[in-house]
C-alpha cells in the first residue's frame, strides 16, 4: 500500500512537471505551428537545455517562413551558438529576396560573423549592395580634411574626394574594408598630382583625378566595387619647391661657412707656426751674434787679428750706421 502511494506521488510529481515544461513551451510551439513554422516540442527542450532562447530562435524561423525562406531551425541555433545574430541574418535574407539578389543562409551567417566587433551588420552589407553609400576620403575622424599632392612645379595642391562603392557580397567575406578603399584612393590622388607637370593641370581640369584613379581597379581584393570617384573640393596650398631650395641655400650656406672657418682656422694656425718659426730664427741668429766677441778675443790671443785692424772694422761699422740713420730719418725721431 505504501509502495503504490508512493508510486502515485511520484507519478503525479512528474506529471506536474512534464505539464508545468509543456505550458512553458506551449506558448511558443503554438505560435510556430499557426504561422506555419512549426518547431517539435523536443527541439525546444532540447534548446531549454543548452540554454539558448528558443522565444528568439522561433521568431527568426517565423520571420524567414512568413517571406518564403526555408531555413532549418537547427541551422539557426547553430548561428546564434556561433555568436552570430540570427534575427539580422533573417532579415539580411528577407532584403535580399526583395532586391533579387542572390544570397543563401550560409554566405548571409559568414558575413554577419565577418562583421562582428565592427559596429556593422549583414543587413547594412546587403542594404549597400543595392543602395551605394558614399566614402569621404580622407576620413574626417583622421583629423585630416584633405589629401596634399605635390606637383612637378612645387606648387601643393589639397584635394578632397567622395567615393561611391558598393558592397560586393561575393568578395564580402575575407574582402578589404573601407580603411583600404580611402588609403588606395588618396595614395591614386597623390600619384596623379604628383606626375602633373604644374598645378594649373589639376585646377583646370579636376576630374582626370577621378579617372586617372579609376583606372587603376583600387577595388581588387576588397568587399566593396567603386562606382565613381567624385572630386569634391581644390584648393592650392604652399610653395613646398620654394621652401624646399630655400631651405638648400640655407643649407648650402651654413655649410660655406662652416668650410670658410675651417680655412680661416687653418690660416691663423699657420700664421702663429711661422711667428713661432721667425723666432726661432731670431734666437739662432742672437746665439750666432754671441759668438762674434768671443770668435774677436780668440783671434786676438792666437795673433790672427790686429788693433788696427779692429779699429778699422769700428770705422766700417759706425761708417755703415751713420749711412742707414741717413737714409732712414724715421730711425732718429
Amino acid at each position: 500500500m505504501d509502495l503504490t502511494l508512493i508510486l502515485i506521488i511520484a507519478g503525479g510529481v512528474a506529471g506536474l512537471v512534464l505539464l508545468g515544461i509543456i505550458i512553458s513551451f506551449f506558448n511558443v510551439w503554438l505560435k510556430a505551428w499557426l504561422s506555419g513554422a512549426y518547431v517539435g516540442m523536443l527541439n525546444l527542450l532540447a534548446m531549454r537545455l543548452r540554454g539558448v532562447p528558443y522565444g528568439l530562435i522561433v521568431d527568426a524561423k517565423i520571420r524567414a517562413s512568413k517571406a518564403g525562406i526555408d531555413v532549418d531551425v537547427n541551422e539557426i541555433e547553430a548561428q546564434y551558438l556561433a555568436g552570430g545574430n540570427v534575427i539580422a541574418c533573417v532579415q539580411a535574407l528577407i532584403a535580399a529576396q526583395k532586391a533579387m539578389i542572390e544570397l543563401n543562409w550560409q554566405r548571409a551567417c559568414a558575413i554577419d560573423l565577418a562583421t562582428k566587433g565592427s559596429g556593422k551588420s549583414v543587413e547594412e552589407a546587403v542594404r549597400t549592395s543595392v543602395d551605394p553609400k558614399v566614402i569621404d576620403c580622407p576620413n574626417p575622424e583622421s583629423g585630416r580634411n584633405t589629401i596634399d599632392g605635390v606637383s612637378k612645379d612645387g606648387i601643393q595642391v589639397k584635394v578632397r574626394a567622395r567615393v561611391t562603392v558598393r558592397t560586393n557580397l561575393d568578395r564580402f567575406v575575407g574582402g578589404a574594408k573601407e580603411e583600404t578603399i580611402v588609403a588606395r584612393v588618396g595614395e591614386g590622388i597623390v600619384t596623379t598630382i604628383g606626375s602633373s607637370a604644374t598645378y594649373k593641370v589639376v585646377l583646370e581640369s579636376p576630374d582626370t583625378i577621378s579617372k586617372t584613379v579609376l583606372k587603376r581597379g583600387l577595388d581588387v581584393g576588397t568587399a566593396f566595387e567603386i562606382l565613381s570617384i567624385d572630386i569634391a573640393d581644390v584648393d592650392v596650398g604652399e610653395n613646398v619647391g620654394a621652401q624646399l631650395q630655400t631651405a638648400q641655400a640655407e643649407a648650402n650656406k651654413s655649410i660655406a661657412q662652416a668650410e670658410a672657418e675651417i680655412r680661416r682656422a687653418a690660416a691663423v694656425a699657420l700664421e702663429q707656426e711661422m711667428k713661432a718659426r721667425v723666432e726661432e730664427m731670431q734666437a739662432k741668429v742672437v746665439a750666432a751674434q754671441a759668438e762674434v766677441p768671443l770668435a774677436m778675443a780668440e783671434a786676438f790671443r792666437a795673433g790672427n787679428l790686429g788693433v788696427m785692424d779692429y779699429f778699422k772694422m769700428e770705422n766700417v761699422q759706425a761708417d755703415t750706421s751713420m749711412r742707414k740713420s741717413i737714409s732712414d730719418p724715421e730711425d732718429e725721431k
